[in-house]
């Protein structure tokens, strides 16, 4: 594998553009959302998070001549695709049901060895994920941002595909670094937009 430390820190800068989407996101759908759907919510970008910043540490490690902690690239699939499954299980149910205060969604997927069974589950946790706000922008009038965060979607899946690939090239991890900081990028943007557009004042079912 052929990482470089400027390669590993801008493996940081995704990580943070999430941070910044997940802090937007839960700020303003908390009051549209049961306890148990806000908390699955927030567990699955808290994992989200970690399974990124693990694998940015474990990229700077391994490119400063530190070691090769790979414990740390080996938890990547399993916490993000499980991450994604959550937050898009929440924000499904946010949509498709009335929020109570007694309402707790949850899920108890199987974990697997292997690579695919986790891409696969990132990209059902994605699609609902960013499924579910486009379909809300979508429903107050805000197309255009649904069309941003289907491609905030399409992005994370080019993401999914490059990550599944051990690449000893240079180049083609670059490809991989620009793709995921492109899409989480556009993922930020969409959701600063739809903060600044109301979106913590907006109701899911009118």
């Amino acid at each position: 594998m052929d990482f470089t430390i400027s390669m590993a820190l801008v493996d940081f800068i995704p990580v943070v553009f999430f941070l910044f989407s997940a802090i937007l996101l839960q700020r303003d759908l908390y009051n549209k959302m049961s306890k148990g759907a806000f908390a699955l919510l927030a567990t699955g970008t808290i994992m989200i998070l970690t399974a990124g910043t693990l694998k940015a540490l474990w990229k700077l490690l391994y490119a400063a001549g530190v070691c090769d902690f790979e414990r740390l690239n080996a938890i990547f699939f399993p916490l993000q695709s499980l991450g994604f499954l959550f937050a898009g299980i929440a924000l499904i149910a946010m949509l498709t049901a009335k929020q109570g205060e007694g309402t707790l969604y949850a899920a108890a997927p199987a974990v697997f060895s292997g690579t695919m069974i986790f891409v696969a589950l990132t990209c059902l946790g994605a699609a609902g994920f960013c499924g579910s706000l486009a379909v809300f922008a979508g429903k107050k009038k805000k197309g255009w941002l649904s069309v941003l965060y289907v491609l905030s979607f399409a992005m994370m899946l080019a993401m999914g595909y490059l990550s599944s690939k051990d690449f000893e090239k240079a180049s083609m991890n670059w490809i991989a670094e620009g793709v995921n900081v492109l899409g989480q990028g556009i993922f930020f943007l969409t959701n600063y937009l739809m903060h600044k557009a109301g979106l913590g004042e907006w109701k899911v079912h009118d």
